[in-house]
């Protein structure tokens, strides 16, 4: 089975959840109007499951290989990547006066979705790309933005983060990675940098490593980085290619999925010193770095409800074939199991969880949008507060969230699901990766809490609880059993994620571990109450489209049905989450060391 984009919840989302009339409105967003939108998603699906979603499967069977310093993508990759930056992909939402098509992140959100769910080792050469294209236009010179970003926005170039080193994994404080500077501005970079995704391979003509490295006499810890621009090709001052650099790739990791991306092992210097320039200011580097950081985390989140997708129309797909077992309420012979009610529950549970996380990360790119266009600073400074809130939600509980919906993929298949040739398992194997890159979902849970909670005493999380609870004033209104129950459990749910946000400031500072000890759960409480309040804002356009007899009364009656299920079966755990973080502290401390 190929991939077929869910266009219309997509389109659903985007105009009536996150609102693309008004994001259209914002200065330089003038191009995104409904029908243009449509019009690109509809082409970026065709891509997407003509081209990408056909070598998913070959990737994973025959991945990319290593052999004398070069690495060989699969068969296929190359000429889809040329097809891929040749159509402007690369460049839906980088401006215009880089070769981009200046489309607002709302738009390139659902495109970003597509891709990950058409192949999510394909996905992650653009997903990395993207993020060096963002970091140069906020920090890098103007000279570097005229070498680099429109080879990047292209797709004829690029990009990789290169932070990690053996003994410098989330603790970045370690980086031992030098840079030496030359009397030319440049400087020599030695070093090596390991899990570098796609940090060397065939499909583009130049790749460009953005490199974390530290100066002579810079400050200890994380405050003595800088970061470097560090060419696989040297460019002449003409814009062409020029003498390899002192950048090579070594070896490429043997994975559990995500096979064909590769994840190289880079050596900088090892003979004589690869050449770099520096990035904004010296000792800024991780400043900048987390540029990448936080376009990569929103776009790895898509990733989850990417792949999450794809587990959910394959299993869809395998109920309604595979016939077992009478049904329960009788049948003269065996049924699809799409007819058992525990089949049905499980693809409810996948259908629902992709749907709150689409909705909410769909929301999420529209403030930034705001954030970024809005003409009213006020609102843009409202809008960037609830969309860094927002970032490391998308990217923990989306990922999370795919582990769940995979894995209940191979499930549905039952014994089929653990053979590979169904493809069931390549999902769940794909998936796993995704709470752990980028961040992992404790760093994540660390952001959520210090940086996004703490830092303004709740005050952006109870603005957002402040919607919420206008959400479940609408709900109020409506004569609904459907919508009364969905207000039921929306409202136990934001009393819970308030009454946590409350005992994450309240006790920081007398008991930082223990709040800490509940700083995945109280991400994970975020995204089901947060994703059930998007649900609800859903299932109260669909009672409006059905009450004024517009549109596909079966779409509008099945978003209800859903958010009912996710409602009943997720935000009805938001109690138990509270309790978990509010008063189960001391059970995750209790053990010493040698206890465990």
């Amino acid at each position: 089975m190929s991939y077929v984009a869910p266009l219309k919840d997509m389109l659903f989302v985007i105009n009536e959840l996150a609102g693309l009339s008004e994001v259209n409105a914002l200065p330089g967003c003038e191009d995104a109007s409904p029908e243009t939108v449509e019009a690109v998603l509809e082409e970026n699906a065709k891509f997407c499951g003509e081209v990408v979603a056909e070598l998913n499967v070959a990737g994973d069977k025959e991945p990319s290989y290593w052999h004398d310093g070069q690495v060989t993508t699969t068969k296929g990759f190359k000429e889809a990547f040329k097809s891929f930056g040749e159509a402007g992909w690369q460049g839906v939402q980088h401006p215009v006066e880089f070769g981009g098509q200046g489309l607002p992140k709302l738009v390139a959100t659902p495109c970003i979705e597509m891709l990950n769910s058409a192949n999510l080792s394909f996905a992650l050469c653009p997903l990395l790309t993207d993020g060096a294209i963002e970091a140069l236009m906020t920090a890098g010179s103007e000279e570097q933005k005229q070498i680099y970003l429109a080879n990047l926005i292209s797709g004829k170039w690029t990009g990789t983060m290169n932070l990690t080193e053996p003994q410098a994994g989330s603790d970045l404080a370690l980086v031992r990675s030098r840079a030496a500077p030359q009397d030319d501005g440049t400087y020599k970079i030695f070093g090596t940098k390991i899990f570098i995704t796609y940090g060397e391979h065939d499909m583009a003509e130049n790749i460009v490593h953005l490199v974390l490295a530290r100066t002579p006499n810079a400050p200890e810890g994380v405050k003595g980085i800088s970061l470097f621009v560090v060419p696989k090709f040297l460019v002449n001052a003409d814009g062409t290619l020029g003498a390899r650099n002192d950048a090579h790739c070594v070896s490429i990791e043997h994975k559990l999925g995500i096979k064909a991306s590769p994840t190289a092992v880079l050596q900088f210097g090892d003979h004589g010193g690869a050449i770099g320039t520096l990035v904004g200011e010296e000792n800024r580097g991780l400043e900048y770095m987390f540029i990448m950081m936080n376009a990569a985390r929103f776009a790895v989140g898509m990733q989850g409800i990417g792949v999450a997708e794809r587990a959910y129309q394959k299993a869809v797909a395998y109920a309604r074939e595979r016939v077992q077992s009478r049904d329960l309420a009788g049948s003269s012979g065996p049924v699809a199991i799409i007819h058992h009610p525990d089949v049905r529950r499980m693809l409810m549970s996948m259908r629902a969880q992709v749907e709150a996380a689409r909705a909410l990360a769909y929301v999420t790119a529209a403030a930034f949008d705001a954030a970024h266009h809005h003409a009213d600073d006020a609102v843009r400074k409202s809008n960037q507060a609830f969309y860094e809130y927002m970032v490391p939600v998308v990217k923990g509980w989306s990922t999370e969230m795919s582990l769940d919906v995979t894995s209940n993929g191979v499930q549905v298949h039952g014994g089929m699901g653990f053979i590979e040739e169904t493809g069931a398992a390549q999902y769940y194997r794909d998936a796993r990766i995704l709470p752990i890159y980028e961040g992992t979902t404790a760093i994540q849970a660390n952001d959520l809490v210090g940086r996004k909670t703490v830092r303004d005493a709740g005050a952006t999380a109870k603005g957002i609880l402040a919607q919420v609870r206008r959400t479940e004033e609408e709900l109020s209104a409506s004569s609904s059993a459907d919508l009364a129950a969905i207000r039921t459990r929306l409202a136990a749910g934001s009393k819970a994620l308030e009454e946590v946000v409350n005992y994450v400031v309240a006790n920081m500072k007398s008991d930082i571990k223990g709040v800490f000890a509940g700083s995945v759960p109280y991400l994970k409480l975020a995204g089901i109450v947060l994703g059930g309040w998007q649900m609800a804002r859903a299932a109260l356009v669909a009672e409006r489209k059905l009450k004024a007899g517009e549109g596909d009364a079966k779409f509008y009656q099945a978003k209800i049905a859903t958010a009912r299920f996710f409602a009943d079966y997720f935000l009805s755990q938001a109690a138990g989450y509270r309790a978990a973080i509010v008063e189960g502290s001391a059970g995750v401390l209790a053990l010493a060391e040698d206890q465990f």
